[in-house]
């Protein structure tokens, strides 16, 4: 059993047939810099859907998780504090071809949703790019202006800490990447009645709410 398994205990979702699958990545890095800084840790939830027009349902089974090997390992103590991936993990941790390669299987074409995505996007082309000679090419959400366009009391400018005190999500480990993950797929369950309400229940609908949300803010 996986750790988004172990944290819901061992609770599995709804088995009904999946008719489309989103998943909603998180990663750890070494740091913020997008040029700079290489990629630690990435997991993932799927998330399905079964009758049409029915809200997603989160699938623990459905899940990826891995930490990359690393030589020679990060050593900052503050790093390490952040993502909790200490040296030990990191030498034992899975190739990065290896890793990213299992990713991309288990991917498929499915959209990828991640808060303040443009990071995870762009660590994850960099890992890619690296590795493998290639980027991935599913499409990329934001939940970040999603979440403030269809919540504006809370603002766009809310991180992902003040969403989960709004709505009351409990993550078990900020900034480890399974438990982000998790926390961010439970975020868009409680997104979905707001986003029904505004007739943008889908990919695309959720993806034109994100281009109005920022043409709205280059606006004077």
């Amino acid at each position: 059993m996986n750790l988004l398994a172990r944290w819901w205990g061992g609770k599995q979702a709804d088995s009904a047939p999946v008719t489309r699958r989103w998943i909603v990545i998180d990663v750890e890095t070494t740091g913020l810099d997008l040029l700079e800084d290489e990629l630690l840790a990435v997991a993932a939830v799927g998330l399905h859907f079964g009758a049409e027009g029915a809200a997603p349902c989160i699938q623990l089974q459905d899940s990826f998780e891995a930490v990359l090997q690393r030589e020679p390992v990060v050593t900052d103590k503050d790093n390490i504090l952040v993502h909790g991936i200490g040296v030990g993990e990191q030498r034992s941790g899975r190739p990065p071809r290896e890793v990213l390669e299992g990713f991309e299987r288990w991917a498929g074409d499915a959209p990828l949703l991640a808060f303040h995505a443009a990071f995870d996007q762009a660590m994850m082309a960099r890992a890619m790019t690296q590795h493998l000679s290639r980027t991935l090419s599913n499409r990329w959400l934001d939940l970040a202006p999603v979440a403030g366009v269809l919540h504006p009391a809370v603002g766009v400018q809310a991180s992902l800490d003040d969403w989960l005190d709004h709505f009351g999500i409990d993550c078990a480990v900020r900034h480890q990447a399974a438990s982000d993950a998790l926390a961010s797929a439970e975020l868009l369950l409680r997104l979905w009645p707001a986003a029904r309400a505004n007739r943008c229940a889908s990919f695309a609908g959720l993806q034109e709410l994100t281009r109005q949300q920022r043409w709205l803010s280059r606006q004077p």
